[in-house]
């Protein structure tokens, strides 16, 4: 419990800093695919096993 406020303390003390172009280009991507695989596999579910959606 003690780590609690210290640890409070050093994120107040931290500067903001801005994402780097390519830290932003990685979410962009990662986020992306997700989406992607996820309507993927929601085509493939509906396709393949249409029994259990009706």
């Amino acid at each position: 419990m003690a780590e609690e406020p210290k640890l409070k303390e050093e994120l107040e003390k931290m500067e903001f800093e801005p994402l780097l172009p390519i830290e932003k280009k990685l979410i962009v991507w990662s986020v992306g695919l997700g989406l992607v695989l996820l309507v993927v596999l929601v085509w493939i579910s509906y396709t393949f096993f249409p029994a259990s959606h009706g």
